[in-house]
């Protein structure tokens, strides 16, 4: 974490969902007088908080938490935007930015300084998108997408109809491949990756007991609750947790049917998460000043000692 062109610093605490990354984040925040940014992709949303697992401290500030309602439209650009103002704001205040969570395109917009298309989101367009996902599948939508756009692949996953409305929307907009608009900048900030390392069999029994707390805390009342408020076509309807809860509602599916469900998908988004982070480092011809490589640790102590040695050298 050698500073260079006098960049300031910037800790990423980054792990597979239950993977107990914001629990050590804070005791860290805590010890070096930092302040959190969200990067999660699905507590940006008002409203949801038992599916989100949503755990926002009181003792320290933590940023892009609650941050729009379920029917409104955020996007990468917008997310970037605003954390990168929030960590400079951090930083005047002589204080240590930790960016905490496990959406990868998040964290890469920020660590990589991805610069993402400014094209306005068009309403009437991703009504029609919408439309196309109800009546020929998600499936579908997205291998039109891929023709489209054959890198897409790389970050827009299959089965999340957020990412591929927006990235469609881009295609048609701009008439131009949406990941031949994505390129990376020059670094915003001196970066420190820290990865939190759990043992698979570990992290699905952790997995499993989180979403057994949330039964019990109330998950289906919760749901059931934003149903009335809010269209099931949403993209924010569509995350692990709300779906499955969904089709019980709907009475497609009982509610231990539900619950493995959820299990079982939350299990797998483990492994996509760990797919993305597992793509860095980048190969050593293309890595930009601020280094990619995750470094992989096991608990809060070795954290704490990554972090001491890392601002010892600035």
């Amino acid at each position: 974490m050698k500073e260079k062109r006098n960049l300031k610093n910037l800790i990423v605490i980054l792990g597979p969902t239950a993977s107990g990354k914001t629990g050590i984040a804070v005791k860290l925040a805590k010890v070096f007088n930092g302040e959190i940014i969200s990067a999660d992709s699905r507590q940006i949303y008002k409203e949801m908080d038992i599916g989100t697992n949503k755990t926002k401290p009181t003792t320290i500030p933590y940023h892009l938490v609650d941050i729009i309602k379920p029917n409104q439209i955020f996007t990468v650009g917008q997310y970037k935007k605003r954390a990168v103002k929030i960590i400079k704001d951090i930083q005047k205040r002589d204080k240590i930015p930790f960016l905490v969570g496990g959406t990868g395109l998040y964290i890469s917009a920020i660590v990589d300084n991805l610069k993402i298309p400014k094209v306005k989101p068009n309403k009437k367009l991703r009504k029609k998108i919408e439309e196309e996902i109800k009546k020929q599948g998600l499936k579908k939508v997205y291998q039109r997408l891929l023709k489209l756009d054959p890198q897409a692949k790389n970050f827009v996953e299959a089965k999340n109809p957020r990412r591929i409305i927006r990235a469609l929307e881009v295609c048609l907009i701009t008439k131009k491949p949406f990941s031949q608009l994505r390129k990376k900048g020059q670094p915003l900030f001196n970066v420190l990756q820290i990865g939190i390392k759990v043992p698979k069999q570990t992290l699905y029994k952790k997995i499993n007991r989180r979403i057994d707390k949330m039964i019990k805390k109330g998950l289906v009342k919760e749901v059931k609750k934003l149903a009335k408020k809010y269209s099931w076509q949403l993209p924010a309807m569509s995350g692990i947790g709300y779906k499955q809860i969904g089709l019980y509602l709907k009475e497609e599916i009982d509610l231990d049917q539900a619950i493995e469900l959820i299990k079982r998908d939350s299990r797998r988004y483990s492994r996509k998460q760990l797919s993305w982070f597992k793509r860095h480092p980048a190969p050593e011809q293309i890595r930009s000043e601020t280094s990619k490589r995750i470094k992989w640790i096991k608990n809060y102590s070795q954290a704490k000692k990554l972090i001491k040695v890392s601002l010892l050298k600035v």
